[in-house]
């Protein structure tokens, strides 16, 4: 299940569907993660589809986790409920459907300006949003617009302390024509715009087919990053041994920046869900 097919979705499926929460946890034998001074970890939303909000949430405090992200308004009064945060709430942009387009901009600044202080006065730091397809569009045309579009809403996004974070996506396997797939555009974006409350949401899993070079990019770029998402590539499965990435080198790169922010896990788990979570964020607890 790909997020785009998640998105717009209820939150709401059938009780019940999976082994859920604290239980499944100890009924594997994993005992809950023991608290740790490091990276802020959070889980998102839509990966999750066999449980229902309140089974993750459960599960994630159970785990010993911050945040479950990836939500609507809807949605926030349940993570809150559950002693969380929402590192990052769904805006009103879309993968296809973002900034790039100027014909989108009346009714994104909108959504935006309503929006923004929803998620301040739920104490939540971030608000997604996407650049787009290219559809034909060249590269300096789409940041010109992206620009335009996010300078009209970055002032409410200061003054309300909310963070807006540009996802980077790869337009070889997952995501045809997204305009924002690879870190020099989006960095070049943030540049431009000029404020501490815009940058990039920085999916490793995505740009490890993009780019690779993984922890040089973070390095290199870390001050244009406001969040991280993590996947096991190919196929954003588990981020163990089966895959390619080397998700402890890579959490202690981030963590040599100086970063004190959130990092997503947002891979499918091919095993019993909230096994599979509390082992990938043991494995980035460093």
């Amino acid at each position: 299940m790909k997020r785009r097919t998640f998105i717009g979705k209820s939150a709401a499926v059938a009780a019940g569907a999976a082994l859920g929460a604290p239980a499944a946890l100890e009924a594997a034998g994993a005992a809950p993660r023991p608290a740790r001074a490091g990276l802020k970890h959070s889980v998102c939303r839509w990966c999750y589809s066999g449980l229902t909000l309140e089974e993750l949430c459960a599960g994630a405090r159970a785990i010993g986790m911050h945040s479950v992200e990836l939500l609507n308004p809807e949605e926030f009064d349940v993570v809150k409920d559950y002693g969380l945060t929402c590192a990052m709430a769904f805006g009103p942009s879309s993968i296809p459907d973002g900034f790039n387009r100027t014909e989108f901009h009346e009714k994104f600044i909108s959504e935006f300006k309503e929006l923004i202080p929803r998620v301040a006065a739920a104490g939540f730091p971030g608000i997604i949003c996407f650049s787009g397809n290219r559809r034909g569009m060249d590269d300096e045309t789409g940041l010109e617009h992206c620009v335009q579009g996010i300078r009209q809403i970055v002032g409410d996004a200061e003054r309300h302390g909310v963070t807006l974070c540009m996802e980077l996506l790869n337009s070889r396997v997952d995501h045809p024509d997204y305009m924002c797939d690879r870190t020099e555009w989006g960095v070049e974006l943030v540049k431009r715009v000029g404020s501490e409350r815009f940058k990039l949401l920085y999916d490793i899993y995505h740009m490890q087919i993009m780019e690779g070079d993984v922890i040089r990019t973070i390095r290199e770029h870390h001050e244009y990053i406001g969040h991280y998402h993590t996947g096991g590539n190919p196929g954003r499965n588990e981020i163990d041994e089966t895959q390619e990435l080397n998700y402890p080198a890579i959490m202690r790169a981030i963590r040599e920046t100086g970063y004190d922010g959130y990092v997503g896990q947002e891979f499918i788990p091919s095993r019993t869900p909230l096994v599979s979570l509390r082992e990938a964020v043991a494995l980035c607890d460093v």
